[in-house]
């Protein structure tokens, strides 16, 4: 059991990140049950390839001499199998009527091959029918052998998965019953839904990697308000399956599979833990290092023409809140005149946000006239390539704020902190300045956080050229 009071612990990376290189838990178990399956596979079919050419019509045909051809044969059909998801855990692996159609797609796939090649030679008829009836009976039998010996090793107390439950009280006899069923989980720990809060969470993982955890149910009601702890599951490398108390919801990255008799949502641990995060973080140096080399030319004139429009320096910098809520200064070409900040208090009273925790101000008369020019194709951006260079920002993600914004956050905005801060994001790509109300541009947040991917950040950088372009809510 995790204990309630934890001190709050300290975050020093973004949530996507992992805590050192791992790879995810139980993989190699799952690899040995793969492999065991494909084995039995393939020994199976060799069986009732042999015996259906033994007791079928014979045929001179070279379909049936050579012995490649059996290796075309099994591999065609192992293809299929895997195709169907015949090598997925539980229920998959014992599916039986989707191992009578696997089969039955690779005969007629073959036969439909020898008909274009060998329409006269191929295999007789009853050789082809003993091949499919013994394919299906030897391949059912061996994973049935296969499933009740893996029963008997686990009735042992040996290859059972180590996991722990987090449920309220209130289900958590319900939640137990439902695990047992299963019969191949060693229960590690149970636990409430505080222990997953901000003050318990980093002691609440740091048990689950002591403890070899390779699966965590977590109740519905437990997660449905903290979805985005789906990724610090990930980035322990373990494979978060959610127990729903109701049918209507489930994450967006979620896969369902069968625990007792219900449909469980599960998000899998990746193979390689964080690989997906660091492959973002190279992206970024190889991408902001080109950009500043091809965009040179385009610095200099930027520079000199903000010279010759106002007295002050080439460069903004301001402080804003980034991962886990560190200040740093943000670099940004100047569009404003040098006493701007001083001035903003003056302005408070016309801001256009309508909640007030952002400042927005359409007619701003801070902005000097080459200023509204770069603000117009976010031009005075392009300085904060050197902050994502240093590891402050990325190319895409929720945008920093200034402290004059933070200051105004509730409880739940700062989950916004947790992620690396972006020169643009699905904010900036879904209205820009024409969001005037925070708590839309949180959504917006949310979901890219609970959605990331490598796939989405490029869309949104493809999004932000075209919003860009079109000047599409700027000022």
């Amino acid at each position: 059991m995790v204990g309630k009071n934890i001190a709050l612990g300290s975050y020093d990376s973004d949530l996507r990140s992992a805590k050192g290189t791992s790879i995810q838990k139980g993989l190699l178990i799952k690899i040995a049950r793969v492999f065991t399956l494909f084995f039995i596979d393939t020994l199976s079919s060799i069986a009732a390839w042999i015996l259906a050419l033994a007791y079928g019509t014979p045929i001179d045909s070279p379909w049936v001499q050579n012995p490649s051809f059996i290796l075309l044969n099994i591999s065609v059909q192992l293809v299929i199998f895997s195709t169907i998801g015949l090598y997925r855990p539980g229920f998959h692996r014992r599916n039986n009527w989707g191992i009578i159609q696997a089969v039955s797609i690779s005969v007629l796939l073959l036969s439909f091959i020898a008909f274009l090649y060998e329409p006269n030679r191929y295999i007789s008829r009853s050789s082809l029918l003993l091949y499919w009836s013994l394919s299906i009976v030897f391949v059912c039998t061996s994973r049935l052998i296969f499933d009740l010996s893996t029963k008997f090793v686990r009735r042992k107390g040996m290859i059972r998965h180590p996991i722990f439950l987090i449920t309220p009280p209130e289900e958590r006899d319900y939640h137990l019953r439902l695990v047992k069923k299963e019969d191949c989980y060693n229960i590690q720990g149970i636990a409430d839904s505080s222990c997953l809060d901000l003050a318990s969470r980093d002691k609440t993982f740091e048990y689950l990697r002591s403890q070899g955890i390779t699966e965590a149910f977590v109740s519905w009601s437990a997660i449905k308000n903290r979805l985005y702890i789906s990724w610090h599951f990930s980035t322990a490398g373990i494979t978060l399956k959610m127990l729903p108390s109701e049918y209507e919801s489930r994450h967006p990255n979620s896969t369902l599979c069968m625990v007792g008799d219900i449909h469980c949502p599960t998000i899998s641990a990746p193979i390689i833990v964080g690989s997906d995060f660091w492959m973002k973080r190279l992206l970024d140096i190889v991408f902001s290092t080109v950009l500043v080399c091809l965009l040179s030319p385009v610095y200099l004139l930027i520079a000199i023409l903000i010279k010759l429009d106002s007295p002050g320096p080439v460069f903004f910098r301001q402080k804003r809140v980034g991962l886990n809520s560190k200040e740093f200064k943000i670099w940004k070409f100047r569009t404003m005149v040098t006493n701007a900040e001083k001035l903003q208090k003056e302005l408070e009273a016309k801001n256009e946000v309508k909640d007030g925790v952002l400042f927005k101000l359409k007619d701003d008369p801070r902005v000097t006239k080459i200023g509204k020019f770069l603000r117009a194709y976010s031009l005075d951006e392009l300085p904060q390539i050197f902050n994502v260079l240093a590891g402050e920002m990325s190319l895409v993600g929720p945008r920093p704020l200034p402290l004059r914004d933070v200051e105004k956050f509730t409880n739940r905005h700062f989950i916004r902190q947790d992620v690396l801060p972006g020169i643009t994001g699905l904010w900036q790509v879904s209205g820009r300045s024409n969001i005037d109300n925070f708590e839309d541009a949180v959504k917006l947040d949310l979901y890219y956080i609970e959605n990331w991917s490598i796939w989405l950040d490029f869309r949104i950088l493809l999004r932000t050229v075209k919003v860009v372009l079109r000047k599409t809510g700027a000022y």
